[in-house]
C-alpha cells in the first residue's frame, strides 16, 4: 500500500509539473515584437516582377526568437486590372519560448492572389488569398488557407504618396487543410487569426514606415505583438 501511495504521489507530481510546463510555454501577457521589411519590384515594363519579405519575430522585444521568416516569389500583373498573382517560396525557423535555443525548420511553397479595391477618395482596400504547402520538421506534409483584408486610410491627403500619414489595419484568418500531422498528432482546422492596427508615414512615394500592434489568437495561445515594418516598391 505504501508503494502504491508513493507511486500515486509521484504520478500526480509529474502531472502537475507537466501541466505547469504547458501553461508556461508561452507567456500570453507578455508583449512580443516583430520587425519586418516588405518589397516588390517589376521587371522593367514587363507584367512580371518579384516580391518578398524578411521578418524577425520575437517572443519578447528582442533576443528571444519566435521566428525568422524569409519569403520571396515571382509576380504577374494583368494589364487591365490592379490584381497581382504570386508564386513563391518561404523558409521559416521557429524558436522555442524562453531560455531554450532549440528550433524547428519549415519550407513552404505558396500561391497568392492580391486584389485591390478603393472606396470613396481615401479608403484603400486589398484582399489577399493565399494557399500554402508546408514541410515542417517532424510533421507530415501540411496545407493551409489564408484570407486577409488590408485597409489604409490617409489622414492629410487623398493618397499614400510622400508625406502622407495614414491609418493601417488588417485582419487575417488561417485555416488548416487537414488535421492529421503525423504520429497520432492532430491540429484543429482553425489555426489562427491576426488583428492589426497601426499608424503609417510615407517617407517617399515608394517607401512607407508603419508602427502598430497586432493581436494574435491561435488554437493554443493568445498574444500581442508590437510591429514595426518598412514597405518598399521599386
Amino acid at each position: 500500500m505504501r508503494f502504491r501511495s508513493v507511486s500515486g504521489l509521484l504520478w500526480l507530481q509529474c502531472v502537475f509539473a507537466w501541466a505547469g510546463a504547458v501553461r508556461a510555454e508561452v507567456e500570453e501577457g507578455d508583449v512580443g515584437a516583430w520587425y519586418m521589411y516588405f518589397f516588390s519590384a517589376p521587371f522593367g515594363d514587363s507584367q512580371w516582377g518579384i516580391q518578398g519579405d524578411a521578418q524577425y519575430r520575437n517572443w519578447n522585444f528582442v533576443g528571444d526568437l519566435e521566428q525568422l521568416l524569409l519569403r520571396g516569389g515571382f509576380t504577374w500583373r494583368p494589364k487591365s486590372e490592379g490584381a497581382v498573382f504570386t508564386l513563391g517560396y518561404a523558409h521559416i525557423t521557429t524558436g522555442e519560448f524562453g531560455a531554450g535555443d532549440s528550433t524547428v525548420a519549415e519550407n513552404r511553397l505558396y500561391q497568392e492572389a492580391s486584389l485591390p479595391q478603393k472606396i470613396g477618395q481615401r479608403v484603400y482596400i486589398r484582399h489577399r488569398f493565399r494557399y500554402e504547402q508546408r514541410w515542417v520538421d517532424s510533421q507530415d506534409f501540411r496545407t493551409r488557407y489564408r484570407y486577409a483584408i488590408f485597409v489604409n486610410v490617409p489622414f492629410n491627403r487623398p493618397n499614400l504618396n510622400r508625406g502622407a500619414w495614414y491609418l493601417s489595419m488588417y485582419n487575417e484568418i488561417f485555416i488548416n487543410g487537414q488535421r492529421d500531422i503525423g504520429n497520432g498528432r492532430e491540429v484543429e482546422y482553425f489555426d489562427r487569426n491576426r488583428l492589426y492596427g497601426a499608424i503609417g508615414y510615407s517617407l517617399s512615394d515608394t517607401l512607407q514606415l508603419q508602427g502598430g500592434y497586432m493581436y494574435q489568437y491561435t488554437d493554443n495561445f493568445e498574444k500581442g505583438q508590437i510591429q514595426v515594418s518598412l514597405h518598399q516598391t521599386f
